[in-house]
């Protein structure tokens, strides 16, 4: 009997190699080298076909009842989509899945497979969220054979997975959640949901990093890669896509976690927003763009004398070295002296917000709790900043200040590239080119 080929496959980035070594050759990461069973290629069984022997109905798309995350999904999940899911442990992943699950099973037959719970606690968490499971197949089992066979005898179109690192091939030694377990049963999965048309729901747990446990490559086989980002201190609760073949990449979907569970918010800026504090000095409203709208932001300054010691920069929800180089910038062509002063910058309700257009708001409250004056009443910014001092454009400025306006704000200040053909009615629109321009106008 022929020996079995092994290979050794890095944890960070998927890379072979046919001889184990501390360092990965390709990414460079230490101890990340597992050893894997090379298993034998399958042959035959599939056949060609063309275009026009496709099935018609290829843009149908199941709903999950939650219209928050129909939108992260890209209008709904898609027959034959592997869709990874991932978050922190305690963040509500089984939750949310299992009020899918009670929303899909009357529509469409939908097995739940969980490895980490008994059905005792899967029926537990049913009661407790008013689910009634007529339609819902459960099963309990940690072999992935056994779930992918039960699926085909009960036809199921959609099949929920919890969690991955729970599930185990039957011919590999290896431990469960091992890279080997991970990169086979995902690859199973993919080839099972594409060959039969069946959309998969996969829970992944999350390393300390926030990254989803396992080789990176496991993301890439999938469909659609959503994370949770949450804040402890907040009830809400954010859903945003990294990845997604059938959608916006950045998507976002906001949810409220209750005794009953999630409930989605249908206004995600009326929780980002803080009527008390618009007022106060140090407070300017950003509008940012969140996939496909866009979402209205709270950004907060505060700005103390560092009484003589190192002057500290800390950012909450921004990028800190962003942070810093927009304070270089404001020092040197808004003639504002921050050398030395701390400078502290939050978003307000936990958001994470990683594009260049919140560069002018954050300035904006930067000088307004320096200065110790609040900001014109009513005024939204948006904008980057140069390294020469100029204020740079954004895509999607008109629906910008279209949602701004919507939400009652009658002052904006924007890149001068930004201004928009028709002015809209109920907000005044002031046009600035540099740093000086915009700190003038704001107050």
């Amino acid at each position: 009997m022929p020996k079995p080929k092994t290979a050794y496959v890095c944890a960070d980035c998927g890379a072979h190699s046919v001889k184990w070594a501390g360092q990965c050759p390709d990414c460079g990461a230490w101890n990340t080298l597992s050893e894997v069973r090379i298993a034998a290629a399958a042959s035959g069984g599939i056949e060609a076909t063309t275009l026009d022997g496709l099935q018609p109905d290829l843009e149908d798309r199941y709903s999950t009842g939650f219209a928050e995350f129909d939108r992260v999904l890209g209008g709904g999940l898609v027959p034959g989509a592997v869709v990874l899911l991932g978050g922190d442990p305690g963040v509500g992943k089984s939750t949310l899945l299992q009020q899918v699950s009670g929303q899909l099973q009357d529509d469409v037959p939908l097995l739940y497979a969980t490895g980490e719970e008994s059905l005792r606690q899967v029926s537990q968490r049913a009661r407790r969220l008013g689910i009634e499971g007529t339609n819902l197949k459960v099963l309990a089992d940690t072999v992935l054979e056994n779930v992918l066979g039960e699926a085909r005898r009960n036809a199921s179109r959609i099949l929920i997975i919890d969690s991955i690192q729970t599930m185990t091939a039957a011919e590999l030694a290896s431990a469960p959640g091992s890279v080997a377990q991970l990169r086979e049963c995902v690859g199973r999965i993919v080839q099972f949901a594409k060959r039969n048309d069946v959309s998969v729901f996969v829970i992944g747990h999350v390393t300390k990093e926030g990254a989803i446990a396992g080789p990176r490559v496991v993301e890439h086989m999938v469909d659609t890669v959503m994370y949770f980002e949450n804040d402890p201190a907040s009830r809400y609760t954010m859903i945003r896509a990294v990845k997604n073949r059938f959608g916006a990449t950045g998507e976002m979907g906001v949810f409220a976690m209750t005794r009953s569970g999630f409930r989605e918010v249908r206004n995600p800026s009326a929780i980002f927003l803080s009527r008390e504090t618009l007022t106060e000095p140090g407070s300017v409203v950003s509008v940012t763009w969140e996939g496909s709208r866009a979402l209205l932001a709270e950004m907060q300054a505060l700005v103390a004398d560092s009484g003589g010691g190192y002057a500290k920069r800390v950012a909450q929800g921004v990028e800190q070295s962003r942070l810093a180089l927009l304070l270089a910038v404001l020092q040197r062509h808004g003639d504002v002296q921050l050398g030395a002063e701390d400078v502290f910058v939050n978003v307000v309700g936990g958001l994470k917000i990683a594009e260049t257009a919140v560069d002018l708001p954050t300035l904006l409250s930067v000088v307004s709790s320096f200065r110790d004056r609040p900001c014109r009443e009513g005024l939204v910014s948006f904008g980057e900043i140069g390294l020469a001092g100029e204020v740079r454009p954004v895509r999607y400025g008109e629906e910008r200040i279209a949602a701004a306006a919507k939400q009652g704000f009658s002052c904006a200040i924007v890149p001068r590239a930004n201004m928009p053909r028709k002015m809209p009615d109920g907000i005044e629109i002031i046009p600035v080119a540099r740093i000086r321009e915009a700190v003038d106008a704001a107050f």
